[in-house]
């Protein structure tokens, strides 16, 4: 059963302890890694034989692989893909931005240029679930970027093949190429390259305890795009909330993992006690109920902030939550009092599932309390930039002993030379 505290009443690092345990993988993880690099394709199929039970003759998907994937799929869920491809575009063609020039000063023109990565490596998952929606997710901002070569790796089932729903997805999305490989194995052939993979510049992609190690060791020769930890969610609900929907909502996190977190914020204890009767009612009909039961159990938690909207809300910026839902009347009133969530679902009929699927934010999100200074998943972490400068000789002439005095009070004569030698008399 989830537990509840009553905000005040019990210290406050019992109220906001965070468990995030890891498995200590550190070691497999660098054998993995170093075995990859080492050996090629060759340790690829190994792997894939040792922990997916799938013994592949090649790691690529074909074309045929993919079409023949892609008309097993209801034409209805790919009807429902194909929408909410339109809605992630909308919303991320609105983040570009462009590059700069600026031609103020005489002589003078600096600015800023905007430049797509070229390759970019996805990771979905494909164990105990399925997760077309992480192709499309992660692809849209990568294609809106302008990204040359979008790479997706995903496990094979035990029958050497990818779940149909990943590759119509990928095949919607506009994925590039697509290769049988899960795991840490795959976060090294994407930075490293193998002899049938490319390696990329920068990996993004939620996954297990192996995988967010590995891009952890493989980060500084690739770019990545966070550590995830397991999902979270955090519900501020006042005590006119429908204590169904709310337990819903807490839930639909708690079934993803035993490690995924639910929190209920609530200015009444009365409503605390209504959903946690809730939750006892709605899990057992759950087909994932034992993975939504240990979440719960282990680390679903409702704090009451009795009488206090206000208080709810400074308790929701503390944890700083990947998913925040604001269930109160007039959600944007306290919008800008948010500041740390990766993403806000406001109003009693805005479920976080939303957000997953549909609405067209992000749902590659910081956790374990990095919304506190990461964001979410966008077309920036597909771009990169690079600054140019250029003076004319007139220009440099009215600065360069400027220069020169500033490079002599950081010791460096040879600095402060390059800037007046153009000057001096030959």
């Amino acid at each position: 059963m989830i537990k509840i505290y009553k905000y005040g009443e019990v210290p406050a690092s019992e109220i906001f302890a965070r468990e995030n345990p890891t498995a200590n993988v550190s070691e497999i993880v660098t054998d993995i890694i170093s075995n990859v690099v080492n050996r090629g394709d060759e340790a690829i199929f190994e792997y894939s034989k040792r922990f997916d039970k799938a013994e592949l003759s090649a790691l690529e998907v074909t074309e045929d692989e993919i079409d023949e994937a892609f008309s097993a799929v209801d034409p209805e869920f790919i009807g429902i893909l194909k929408e909410a491809l339109i809605n992630i575009t909308d919303f991320h063609s609105r983040q570009w931005r462009g590059s700069f020039i600026i031609n103020e000063k005489d002589g003078v023109i600096t600015g800023q240029k905007v430049i797509p990565m070229q390759k970019v490596g996805l990771y979905v998952p494909g164990g105990t679930a399925a997760y077309p929606s992480t192709v499309l997710m992660d692809s849209v901002p990568a294609k809106i970027a302008g990204c040359e070569e979008i790479v997706m790796v995903t496990p094979p089932q035990a029958n050497g093949k990818v779940n149909p729903v990943i590759l119509a997805a990928a095949k919607i999305a506009g994925v590039n190429r697509i290769f049988k490989v899960g795991g840490a194995q795959a976060i090294a052939a994407l930075a490293y390259g193998t002899e049938s993979i490319p390696k990329v510049d920068k990996i993004v992609g939620p996954g297990n305890a192996f995988v967010a190690e590995a891009k952890k060791q493989v980060f500084g020769k690739v770019s990545i795009d966070m550590i995830a930890g397991p999902s979270e969610i955090l519900v501020v609900a006042d005590s006119k909330s429908n204590a169904k929907f709310v337990a819903a909502d807490l839930l639909s996190q708690a079934e993803h993992d035993k490690l995924a977190s639910a929190v209920l914020v609530t200015d009444s204890y009365e409503f605390a006690e209504a959903v946690s009767a809730e939750l006892e009612l709605q899990i057992p009909a759950l087909p994932r109920a034992e993975i939504a039961r240990a979440s719960i159990d282990n680390h679903g938690k409702i704090i009451v902030a009795e009488g206090d909207l206000m208080l709810a809300i400074d308790i929701a910026n503390e944890i700083a939550p990947e998913h925040l839902e604001l269930c109160v009347d007039n959600p944007f009133d306290y919008l800008d009092k948010i500041k740390h969530a990766g993403s806000v679902f406001m109003g009693r009929y805005c479920p976080e599932a939303l957000g997953d699927y549909f609405a067209g934010p992000n749902h590659t999100l910081p956790t374990s309390g990095t919304a506190r200074f990461s964001s979410p998943l966008s077309v920036e972490d597909f771009i990169k930039t690079t600054q140019f400068t250029y003076f004319t000789k007139e220009a440099l002439g009215r600065v360069a002993n400027k220069v020169a005095y500033f490079a002599n009070k950081e010791g460096l004569d040879a600095h402060a030379r390059s800037a007046t030698v153009r000057f001096e008399e030959k």
